[in-house]
């Protein structure tokens, strides 16, 4: 009788939760599917049949970035001023894009600042990415997209306004864009946050292991959302030092670890100490210099970091090209410095003529 009545509840049991195991299960595959509810709102997906061509899947392999059939492939370009600038000026346009790839750029990198995302706001902003990603893959250019703050994530604390962000907005803005741009070959590379610094104690303090660990989450919400994505990783002192990258690495795949070595971070012998404090890192991993630039004392906007007498620009390249590392020249703009144009006439400075001979030669 007590069996019977058991076997009864236990069915009774089984027509109950059959309904709701099939709901979470559907859950379940719908969280699969990026379509969902979740998603909806008004920012419409990126339409990627837009797109002209698809350039070939860039992949780290060791100490390189290499391209589907296995070759190394090296990466020298410019980086643009924010797109929210450039649209306020009325020079967001294919031609700046043009010329851009008429100097033998092959990858470009975007500055997203993030109070140029809030005023945008997310629909505005990534019509802009969409925009400007889908002339650089037209025009064969690879992108860099930089969440472009200055300071110390942990603490969150900054060196200006339009650096202030957050590590909730950091990792939403990763989410969207690895989410949105997943499938797309030329968008190849996701640089987590510009310049973690604490400038001297000024903007709190973060260690080494605080820092790695803030950066494996941002990469796994992307890989998560995108998994060809590569992740672009900071080093100390403004994006310049690697020595502790090297002694805790990154603990995740398709990973490269970024340095700025302008010229005013060391003095003589350069490439000593430069081989010192971020070179060495190529040998076992692979290294992109996302920001490099130079400029008179006396050029419209110089400061003390990029000062140079003209010397700092065969120098740097000369290096690169030993060690196999990428590198991107800040910035192609004739407001923000060191520029490398020096009105919209697009007239080359000083630094813009170098780093434009170098690509027309290297990049073939």
């Amino acid at each position: 009788m007590m069996m019977g009545t058991i076997q009864r509840l236990v069915r009774i049991a089984a027509l109950v939760l059959a309904p709701l195991m099939a709901s979470s299960a559907l859950a379940d595959n719908a969280w699969q599917n990026t379509s969902g509810w979740w998603n909806a709102g008004d920012v419409p997906a990126f339409d990627k049949r837009q797109l002209s061509r698809q350039l070939p899947l860039i992949r780290v392999d060791g100490n390189r970035f290499v391209d589907e059939q296995g070759n190394v492939q090296i990466f020298r370009g410019v980086s643009i001023s924010d797109p929210n600038k450039l649209a306020k000026d009325q020079h967001f346009n294919k031609k700046h894009f043009d010329v851009i790839r008429s100097w033998g750029t092959n990858v470009v990198r975007i500055p997203v600042h993030p109070s140029a995302w809030r005023e945008r706001g997310v629909k505005g902003y990534l019509e802009l990415l969409d925009q400007a990603i889908t002339w650089n893959n037209e025009l064969g250019m690879y992108t860099i997209i930089d969440w472009h703050s200055m300071g110390n994530l942990k603490s969150e604390m900054f060196q200006n306004s339009m650096y202030h962000t957050s590590k909730g907005e950091t990792f939403d803005f990763w989410r969207r864009v690895s989410e949105r741009y997943n499938g797309i070959n030329s968008v190849a590379f996701y640089e987590i946050f510009n310049e973690p610094t604490v400038f001297s104690g000024r903007l709190g303090i973060v260690s080494w292991a605080e820092w790695k660990a803030i950066n494996e989450e941002a990469i796994t919400i992307i890989q998560a959302h995108n998994p060809n994505a590569i992740s672009l990783v900071a080093g100390f002192n403004w994006a310049y030092d690697l020595r502790e990258a090297a002694a805790n690495p990154i603990e995740r795949n398709n990973v490269a670890y970024v340095s700025h070595p302008y010229p005013q971070k060391v003095g003589a012998p350069y490439q000593a100490n430069w081989e010192r404090d971020f070179g060495f890192m190529a040998d076992k991993y692979p290294v992109f210099a996302t920001e490099i630039g130079y400029q008179l004392a006396s050029d419209k906007g110089a400061h003390i970091p990029v000062i140079d007498d003209g010397s700092y620009g065969p120098r740097i390249t000369d290096y690169f090209a030993k060690k196999g590392i990428s590198w991107v020249a800040w910035v192609f703009d004739p407001d923000w410095s060191p520029q490398m144009i020096k009105s919209w006439d697009y007239e080359p400075t000083m630094q813009g003529e170098h780093f434009r001979k170098v690509m027309l030669k290297e990049n073939k």
